[in-house]
């Protein structure tokens, strides 16, 4: 581990560009790690272009602002991606025309598309394995890194309740304030604020989501339904991160339709049955617990109601549920 942190610590300093990608579809934890790395690295080496690219989430424009990408760099740049495990889904570059690349990823491992991959599955997020890089190389902390880090993190781990919250990743916290003297009041307040509408469309979808017999919630949000509560198809897709621990359901599943894309947006969650699998049949992926997947047919989404429901099926059968 600290041999791959100092290796990829002397590709940062060999190369004078530096281009710093993530997964499409960004939540926090995505922005966060890449946003942080890219001004860790601007900070370490004030001489070198650090470029952060993909689509803008205008929801946590709090997190900071994406660079302009401009396609001539390609052929003496090197790419940093984090927190996306395989290569269609990296968003605003394409990863294999860079001189090198190295991913930076917690998610389990799908693919090699990067020269230099350090994957840990175990890791709460990806902004974990960005603390762990700078707490382990010559790359500068400064509080505004901390403040990305910590956000990207608490996300991820939804406020430390995820099981892949660990020892290690209560010390690497502790660490991070202890070192920055960070107040997370503030972040907590960019982070969880909200808009009423978003509110009245949380309650829309706990008044009209679905429940199987096994356990399986689902909702299918149209553009008019979203247009109607001022809402985006990412929005509703982070919605389905405050539907845990409800006693009926065991796994659930948001689909979002993405206008600008062309795509409805499937968002995954589960406290019991293994999702991630399903998700990769369908040309998803993700942790086992939370997964994503995009989808171009309508009738896509009724497959995956229906294996998703199996899945279900087969957990309540095998706990004796």
């Amino acid at each position: 581990m600290l041999n791959t942190y100092k290796q990829i610590y002397r590709k940062i300093k060999q190369f004078d560009k530096i281009v710093i990608a993530r997964h499409i579809g960004a939540d926090p934890d995505a922005l966060a790690s890449q946003l942080a790395l890219r001004d860790s690295i601007k900070n370490t080496f004030p001489k070198k272009k650090v470029y952060a690219v993909g689509c803008p989430a205008s929801k946590f424009k709090y997190l900071g602002s994406l660079d302009k990408f401009v396609d001539d760099i390609y052929e003496d740049a090197l790419l940093i991606v984090t927190d996306t495990p395989d290569y269609k889904r990296v968003d605003g570059v394409d990863a294999k025309k860079f001189k090198y690349s190295i991913k930076i990823d917690h998610h389990p491992f799908v693919e090699k598309y990067c020269n230099l991959e350090y994957i840990d599955d175990t890791a709460s997020s990806a902004s974990q394995l960005i603390m762990e890089l700078i707490f382990n190389t010559k790359l500068k902390l400064t509080k505004e890194v901390a403040e990305k880090l910590y956000i990207g993190l608490v996300s991820d781990t939804n406020r430390f309740l995820f099981s892949y919250t660990t020892a290690k990743t209560f010390a690497l916290v502790s660490k991070l304030i202890n070192e920055t003297n960070l107040n997370f009041s503030p972040l907590y307040e960019a982070l969880y604020t909200r808009p009423i509408r978003e509110v009245r469309f949380e309650g829309y979808i706990t008044n009209n989501m679905k429940i199987t017999d096994n356990g399986l919630a689902y909702i299918k949000l149209n553009d008019e339904i979203l247009s109607e509560y001022g809402v985006d198809s990412a929005t509703a897709g982070n919605m389905v991160n405050n539907f845990n621990y409800i006693e009926e359901i065991l796994a659930w599943v948001v689909f979002s339709e993405d206008k600008v894309n062309n795509t409805i947006r499937g968002s995954i969650r589960s406290r019991g049955p293994i999702i991630n699998e399903t998700a990769a049949k369908f040309g998803g992926g993700g942790h086992m617990f939370a997964s994503g997947i995009r989808l171009k047919e309508q009738s896509q989404v009724e497959n995956i109601i229906l294996a998703l429901d199996e899945v279900c099926k087969k957990y309540k059968e095998e706990n004796n549920l």
